[in-house]
């Protein structure tokens, strides 16, 4: 079997679903290490890095809170929690 490289969109999707189900599970403390990985990704990757990390993880990761109605969103790293209010907030009111 190959080694395969994945794409760093596929990475963000296996980092959100990876912390979803720490989610569903109540792992705050493994929750709280992926938003932190999550929030220093954001802050000192590069551009696309930063993409990935917005459009992707967060946006999988934030949708998944809504829906199941989590109120984990006082977890989130400060830069994180300024890209999630985005999220969920769009039109900047």
């Amino acid at each position: 079997m190959k080694n395969q490289v994945k794409s760093s969109c596929a990475k963000a999707v296996q980092f959100a679903e990876i912390t979803k189900s720490l989610i569903r599970k109540g792992n705050i403390i493994r929750v709280k290490k992926c938003l932190g990985i999550a929030e220093q990704l954001l802050i000192t990757g590069n551009a696309e890095t930063k993409n990935v990390i917005t459009n992707i993880y967060l946006f999988s990761v934030s949708t998944f809170i809504t829906i199941r109605n989590c109120s984990i969103s006082n977890l989130f790293p400060q830069t994180l929690h300024k890209e999630y209010i985005k999220h969920i907030n769009p039109s900047g009111v």
